[in-house]
This record gives structure tokens, C-alpha cells and sequence, in this order.
């Protein structure tokens, strides 16, 4: 697994807890314990004192339990044991927690000569530069951080410094407010998470259904799907196979544990379809739209958002497979992605629940599992070498272009890849104005495709490797040869959907 920061441990450390209070039928009695056991009176202290240190906390352990800041954790705790949450977004700032980074974002350095021109002094529209002791002085109280001096600067003594979350953040969403605590426009949010895991001090959080999930869990009265994400390989551990995991989540409750890898090769063929349909239709080019975040990303900007696959994704067309068979059961996705829970959102009909790999190692380990030691347990797989290669930039393209050379040879597709929402963004404007030749985009929002998501455990190139050895024992190379795929696939597309 790859190294976890304080921040990541805090975070786990209330996560575990609360599940653990759950299952052991105590978690309204005891949820102030949590101030305790975390937080303790020796420290580690990362604010300037415990109190500071437990209303952080507070925040925290509402955020986990999807309940409004502030509310009593008695409260919420009760809330959380009736299944009752709040619709709320899916990225969150903890206002307490946000350290309001005091940082000077421009600032002078060594390099200032105190030269006669003064460029950066007569560029700065509201006067907040002069010379103090042969160098250039900021005024911070007037400065309105435009940029201009440093543009101005001959000698680039004048540098730039982000905060974190805005750094992270490559579609600017994320911005400091009149009072410097970080502020969330939803407007332009993709819920991708990179400023979750860019924040040196915690405060930024996706929301957690995981307490009502072992709420559920617990009773043992409803039957309950679990789906893992073709990048779940390796993520437990380099030795622990997909039939530990799947021994450990029937033992958490889960009736059964299905690949959404599978999913994966039914969402290639129905994509591959609707691909040769746009381009003899006359669409200039088609993306792909199993990436939740780089969809968002993409229908920002209307005259791009309709060349977006209509195609559902992996994890949606595996709840529909589940729902097909067993339309009463609950249906859970296991993932790396944040933005994920904000597609389950949408289809609240279909995908009941949705946990990062975090979140399910919180459980595992709230209920005493350690999932290298299980036994291993019969686990439904079916996917094709290229549906869990949906795991990896390039994969998704990959098994669509696999595809379009079976069944439906002589059809020309100049495929192209773009991974990190920055790069997506370029890439998308670039095929909006015809500069980039291509007429098949796969657009994924995290570097190096889910195995680089904000709720992964393991290193991204560790699991890479994993995803590449997973593949390779795949009986089924490409999704065309998916029997099973097919058919559903056909269901799919026969539903009058497109």
C-alpha cells in the first residue's frame, strides 16, 4: 500500500471507529469517544490546542456520518442508525479545519536588484509596491494579487506561490474567500477530489454514506451487491487475490461481489456501436463517458458536451445488470473515485451506495477483517482482458478500438488519450476547433486513469502492474469475444437507450 500522510490517518482513524461502534451496537453511546481516542491529551497537535484539535474533529466525524456541520454527535449518530443523511455535494470544505493558508501569493526574493526602472511598481494598479532597504516591498493590505508586477519584472524576482488546493485544482473551482478559507465553486466543480488529497491540513472532504452502508450491513435484512472497480487489483496488497476480497466482503454481509470489469466489456461494445453511428451521422469525433468527472468537465461547454457518449458507464450498466436479476437487493460500488458518488447520485435508482477503497478498509478493519488472511471464496468475474484494462488511460480506447477491428472492420478510428483534467481540457478544445486530428477521444480526469483516483490504497504505479497481471489471466481477450457482454449488451441497446 502505498505511504499514508497524518492527514489520511486521521481520517481512516474516524472512519474505522465509527464502524466499529456500529457493529458492535454502540455507536450512540460512545460516538464522543472518538474526541478521545483520536485526539488525545499527549498529542500528536497539529492545531494550538486539543480543544482547537477536537472541534476539527467534530467536523470530521459529521462529514463521515453525512450530517450538517455542527450537528450534535449525539445527533448525528442517531441520524446515521436511522439511515438518514443530507443531500449534500460531494466535495466539502471543513471550515474549521481550513488553516486559511497565510500565504503571500506573490513574493519578492534575493533576486530583486532594486533596479531604476521599477517595473513592478509602476505595472501595480493599486500602489502596493515600493522599496524598503534597496528591495521591493508588497503592501499585502493592497495588494489584489493581479500578477502584474511579477509579469513586469525583468529579473523574475517576482514569483508565484499557489495555495495547495487551488495548485491542485486544474479547472480552478477552488478558490480562497474574502476571509482566505477555501471556497467551492459548484458551478465549475467536477468533484474529481485533487484538492481532497492536496490539502496539507484535512479540511477539504468527500461526503460518506459508509455509516449508513454498515448501518445495513449489520441488520442483515436486505441482500447486498458488492461491485469492485476493475482497479481494485492490488489494492489490499500485492499477494491478496480478488477471491480474499471477495471472501472479505461476504463476510462483511455482501450476498455477492461481482467485476465491473464485466460492465466494462458491455459499455465497449455498446460504445464501439454508438461510435460508428456518430460518425455516419456525420459527428466530427465521439468521447467516452466512463470518466464521471471529465463528463462534467466536458458538458461544461455545450457545443463539446454533445459529442459525449451517451453510453452509460461500467459501474452504472453493472447496477443494471445486478437490478435486471434481483430488482429488490442493494447495490454497492467499491471504487478509487470521488466522482463517482456524484454519478451514483443521478442514478439513485440503480447504484444505492458508493465507497472509495479508503472507505472499505475502514469497514474491513472496523470489523476485525484482514482480507490477506481470508480464505479464498468463488467470485463472478467474466470480463475480457480489455474491460479491466478500463482501469488504465489508454485502456478504455484500447478496447473500443479492439472492438471497431472485429465487428466492424474497414471502419476508420484515430483514437487519442488524455488523462488529468488539464489535459483533458486542452485536448477538448483542441478537438472542438478541429487543431487535433482525432475522431474518438477516451478523456480520464485523474493522471494515469482510475488507478491514479483520490480513494485509491496502493501506489498507481504499483497497481498499474497489478491491473496488467489481472489482465493477463483473463480467459476472454477482447470485449468482441465477450459472449455474455454481448447479449447484455444488446439487452442494452434493444431498451431503446442511446
Amino acid at each position: 500500500m502505498s505511504q499514508v500522510t497524518e492527514v489520511g490517518k486521521i481520517r481512516r482513524e474516524v472512519l474505522v471507529e465509527i464502524c466499529r461502534l456500529i457493529l458492535a451496537g454502540k455507536l450512540k453511546e460512545e460516538i464522543h469517544t472518538i474526541l478521545n481516542t483520536v485526539v488525545t491529551e499527549d498529542g500528536p497537535r497539529y492545531r494550538c490546542c486539543v480543544h482547537k484539535e477536537r472541534a476539527v474533529l467534530g467536523d470530521r466525524i459529521n462529514i463521515a456520518l453525512n450530517q450538517p456541520l455542527g450537528t450534535s454527535l449525539t445527533k448525528a449518530a442517531d441520524n446515521t442508525l436511522k439511515g438518514n443523511f443530507i443531500d449534500r455535494p460531494i466535495i466539502n470544505v471543513l471550515p474549521e479545519a481550513c488553516d486559511r493558508c497565510p500565504i503571500d501569493k506573490f513574493l519578492v526574493t534575493d533576486a530583486c536588484r532594486n533596479c531604476i526602472a521599477h517595473s513592478c511598481s509602476v505595472s501595480c494598479p493599486k500602489n502596493a509596491i515600493m522599496v524598503v532597504q534597496n528591495r521591493a516591498y508588497i503592501d499585502k493590505s493592497k495588494c489584489v494579487e493581479c500578477g502584474l508586477c511579477k509579469r513586469s519584472c525583468q529579473y523574475g524576482a517576482i514569483i508565484e506561490i499557489s495555495r495547495p488546493c487551488e495548485r491542485a485544482c486544474e479547472i480552478g473551482a477552488i478558490t480562497a474567500g474574502k476571509d482566505r478559507r477555501a471556497v467551492v465553486d459548484y458551478n465549475k466543480c467536477v468533484s474529481c477530489g485533487s484538492c481532497m488529497i492536496a490539502c496539507p491540513f484535512g479540511a477539504i472532504n468527500d461526503y460518506s454514506q459508509l455509516g449508513q452502508l454498515t448501518v445495513v450491513l449489520k441488520e442483515k435484512k436486505r441482500r447486498i451487491y458488492a461491485m469492485l472497480a476493475p482497479a481494485y487489483s492490488g489494492q489490499f496488497g500485492a499477494k491478496v487475490k480478488p477471491e480474499q476480497v471477495a471472501a472479505g466482503l461476504s463476510k462483511l454481509g455482501f450476498t455477492e461481489t461481482l467485476e465491473v470489469a464485466f460492465a466494462a466489456d458491455i459499455v465497449t461494445n455498446a460504445e464501439a456501436k454508438e461510435f460508428v453511428e456518430a460518425i455516419l451521422e456525420g459527428k466530427d469525433y465521439m468521447t467516452t463517458s466512463c470518466c464521471p468527472a471529465f463528463v462534467a468537465l466536458a458538458k461544461q461547454t455545450p457545443e463539446i458536451g454533445e459529442h459525449v457518449s451517451t453510453t452509460v458507464s461500467p459501474m452504472v450498466a453493472a447496477a443494471k445488470f445486478i437490478k435486471a436479476k434481483d430488482p429488490e437487493a442493494l447495490v454497492v460500488f467499491i471504487g478509487p473515485c470521488v466522482a463517482k458518488k456524484a454519478e451514483a447520485k443521478i442514478h439513485r435508482n440503480l447504484v444505492d451506495y458508493a465507497l472509495t477503497f479508503e472507505e472499505l478498509l475502514a469497514l474491513l478493519e472496523g470489523a476485525g477483517i484482514d482480507v490477506a488472511s481470508m480464505e479464498e471464496v468463488i467470485m463472478t468475474s467474466g470480463a475480457s482482458s480489455d474491460g479491466i484494462g478500463f482501469a488504465k488511460a489508454g485502456g478504455v480506447s484500447q478496447a473500443v478500438k479492439n472492438v471497431l477491428a472485429t465487428s466492424y472492420p474497414g471502419m476508420v478510428v484515430k483514437a487519442y488519450r488524455c488523462d488529468g483534467l488539464d489535459n483533458c481540457r486542452a485536448t477538448l478544445n483542441e478537438l472542438n476547433t478541429g487543431t487535433l486530428d482525432a475522431n474518438f477521444l477516451e478523456g480520464m480526469a485523474c493522471p494515469g486513469g482510475c488507478v491514479g483516483g483520490p480513494g485509491r490504497l496502493a501506489d498507481p504505479r504499483v497497481t498499474a502492474k497489478m491491473v496488467d497481471l489481472h489482465a493477463g489471466k483473463a480467459t476472454i481477450k477482447s470485449s468482441a469475444n465477450n459472449e455474455a457482454a454481448l447479449e447484455e449488451s444488446r439487452k442494452y441497446l434493444s431498451s431503446g437507450h442511446k
